[in-house]
């Protein structure tokens, strides 16, 4: 799918592209989504540029995702999708500027596209170069909002697991944790490649013509760095309650074991005493007094409380 902003435009026009296609002069962005080979040709033949495929992109070296070729600068990063779906992924996002304007190729829905195509609606940009700053910005405010999300949710759960009443199950906030580390993950991994794309981005003709925007392109890396060293903080704190529950679960399974084991240790002797006079023998003194029954049942429980006495006294109770 192709989507086309036009300069001084209120949103997006999907476009439907064939061989004899060309590019006007008021184009301002175009946005390739999932493309199909016919639309990547066409956008190559219009722009004289060769855009990396899907797989291209994905495969990619770090180091090879920056570069200018025929008059463009190509920023490839990875991006978090699908953020509010039960399996986020990572999925490359390819930014080109070239000749004013901004062409993006990417294969999710990433709400930073949409919320910035919201945005050119109300408030249309001037060039591609200020396109790419609005969406870099877009992106950045999006990550923030999901590492916001990820630290409240891991709050939430922190509280849970040190005040929750002893015996509830620990499974759901298991699964919240393991979550929560996925995406926070993904952020920083998506961050990290924000933040490399960002410094290479500044040699773009786009920017380099223009102070105002490499001062915006420095305060986005600012942004993008405080977002990776917040989802760092978020990580490690995930790694905490992880070994905090699992150490809870630990002490609360040492608990059962030894209560089962103190409660065995404590009928042990009674059983021992029920077993003794339980012997069918002929020659047992007790066996015929008067006090034999009674004294049996005294002995088995004096032979029972002594043992948890002694527990309770060593402080193992």
């Amino acid at each position: 799918m192709l989507n086309l902003l036009r300069r001084a435009a209120r949103g997006f026009v999907p476009l439907t592209v064939d061989a004899n296609w060309r590019a006007s002069d008021d184009i301002i962005w175009i946005d390739l989504v999932d493309p199909t080979p016919d639309e990547e040709a066409a956008v190559e033949t219009a722009y004289g540029i060769d855009l990396p495929t899907r797989e291209e992109a994905r495969h990619l070296e770090p180091s090879s995702r920056l570069y200018q070729e025929a008059g463009a600068t190509f920023l490839t990063a990875t991006l978090l999708a699908r953020a509010d779906e039960p399996h986020p992924v990572a999925s490359p996002v390819t930014l080109v500027l070239v000749n004013d304007v901004l062409i993006t190729i990417r294969y999710e829905p990433l709400k930073a596209f949409t919320i910035f195509a919201e945005r050119c609606a109300h408030a249309p940009v001037a060039d591609g170069g200020e396109a790419a700053l609005e969406l870099l910005d877009a992106i950045v405010e999006r990550s923030a909002e999901v590492l916001e999300r990820q630290s409240g949710l891991v709050h939430e759960t922190s509280v849970a697991i040190f005040n929750r009443p002893p015996g509830n199950a620990f499974g759901s906030l298991l699964s919240d944790l393991a979550r929560a580390q996925s995406i926070t993950s993904l952020a920083r991994k998506s961050l990290v490649s924000l933040s490399r794309l960002s410094s290479f981005a500044v040699l773009a003709p786009e920017f380099q013509k223009d102070d105002s925007r490499r001062s915006h392109l420095i305060a986005v890396q600012h942004d993008i760095q405080a977002l990776t060293e917040h989802a760092s903080f978020t990580s490690g704190h995930i790694s905490f309650l992880l070994d905090a529950a699992l150490g809870l679960i630990n002490i609360e399974q040492n608990s059962i074991i030894k209560f089962f084991s103190v409660v065995a240790v404590v009928f042990l002797p009674p059983t021992l005493v029920a077993s003794i006079y339980g012997m069918n023998f002929d020659i047992m003194p007790e066996l015929h007094w008067a006090m034999g029954y009674p004294w049996a049942l005294a002995l088995m429980v004096i032979s029972g409380v002594t043992p948890f006495l002694w527990f309770k006294k060593k402080g193992f109770l």
